[in-house]
């Protein structure tokens, strides 16, 4: 019987922690949070984060299958991800809008659960990191940084006044560099170049 799945890699938590932190971009997301919970009236901090991490569990383990369905290997997906990585990144450095997202008018698990927290990018992100990364390790990082964006949910108003627009802007540029890196990483280990 192989006992691998029990050992945890530090590195690798530490490492897919980061790079699913980069992608969700709780911080970055406070002002669309805020503005949510103006429309709302509240936000449901709780349900939001069960719900974007069972999503996330659940695309972890299956998400594999679901593209064999399709007809799809990890590895063109993985690239596939590469490329929207290196979009979400561009939007985060340059300021640019690529990606267009309507918000609806209840807050309770659309648009917050999914897509903004678990959406396309950290879907692909978490196939993407499986081709590299063990999957308790993954998992870990998951888990870490829903407890994280709990947090951020629960607080929003204060961490907006405590880093101001202008500490949340510098976070998530420099979020945006370090998933550029991942991004290109990602892109050269699933093309062999």
């Amino acid at each position: 019987m192989n006992f691998d799945f029990m050992k945890f890699d530090l590195n690798q938590i530490l490492t897919t922690t980061m790079v699913i932190f980069a992608i969700i971009d709780i911080l970055g997301s406070i002002p669309v949070v805020i503005q949510l919970r103006k429309k709302a009236g509240h936000i449901e901090s709780e349900k939001a984060s069960i719900v974007a991490t069972g999503l996330m569990i659940l695309f972890l383990f299956l998400g594999e299958s679901l593209l064999k369905v399709i007809g799809l290997d990890v590895e063109s997906f993985a690239i596939a991800g590469s490329i929207v990585i290196f979009c979400i990144a561009m939007e985060m450095v340059l300021g640019l809008t690529i990606f267009k997202e309507e918000a609806p008018e209840t807050v309770s698990i659309v648009p917050l659960a999914f897509p903004l927290i678990a959406g396309a990018g950290t879907m692909t992100t978490l196939l993407s990191l499986k081709t590299e990364y063990q999957t308790q390790n993954i998992l870990v990082g998951i888990i870490l940084n829903m407890l994280f964006v709990y947090f951020v949910l629960k607080n929003t108003e204060r961490l907006e006044r405590l880093f101001g627009k202008t500490g949340l802007n510098i976070l998530r540029k420099a979020f945006g560099v370090i998933l550029l890196a991942i991004a290109i990483k990602l892109f050269r280990n699933n093309t062999g170049l």
